[in-house]
């Protein structure tokens, strides 16, 4: 009986395809968003469909690497990544367009890239995939991101609001967890 291939999948796969096109799709969603200082409301549709899209090959790849054997450290790498610069350009073009506290942003942004610095500086020790924590917090952000990305009527605040603040509240709590995961990992390296 033949064993199976112990070579990893080649990085250049349609599972990080869709991650690199996610990356591409960042530009086009931040012009809609911000055209004609966020009061186009066709535009504001438009960018929240280019968001809704680029959030859905999130979940495509994902699917795809896992199904078919395509999960590649790059894939690991890139793919938070590629969130990261979607939802950061939605945080800050929402803070430009005076819809969003600026500080909202900088708490997010802060530990946004923050655990991508982590990632990286304990990738020799090992790669941290983004766990359910992480997941339920890009869930809560995507949905909050959407909520402020359609113009929405005045009356639908008060739900924006408490939908970004339980965003808010589960990507600072996950940060922690990120710390903490990054702490163990370089301890296990290392024992």
């Amino acid at each position: 009986m033949a064993e199976p291939s112990t070579v990893p999948p080649s990085p250049w796969n349609i599972a990080n395809g869709l991650t690199v096109a996610r990356v591409f799709l960042v530009p086009v969603f931040g012009w809609l968003l911000l055209r004609e200082g966020g009061d186009d409301d066709p535009s504001r549709i438009a960018a929240f469909v280019a968001f809704g899209v680029a959030m859905l090959t999130d979940q495509v790849d994902g699917a795809l690497a896992r199904r078919h054997g395509l999960v590649t450290d790059f894939g690991k790498i890139a793919d938070p990544i590629a969130d990261k610069a979607l939802t950061g350009m939605a945080f800050v073009g929402l803070s430009i367009l005076g819809e969003l506290p600026w500080w909202v942003t900088a708490v997010v942004l802060v530990r946004e890239w923050g655990i991508t610095a982590l990632r990286f500086a304990v990738i020799r020790y090992g790669v941290m995939a983004a766990n359910r924590g992480g997941k339920l917090k890009t869930a809560l952000q995507t949905l909050a991101l959407g909520l402020y990305i359609l113009p929405l009527p005045g009356w639908f605040d008060p739900v924006e609001i408490t939908v970004m603040a339980v965003a808010v509240i589960v990507t600072v709590v996950t940060g922690i967890d990120y710390v903490l995961s990054a702490i163990r990992l370089r301890r296990n390296a290392t024992s």
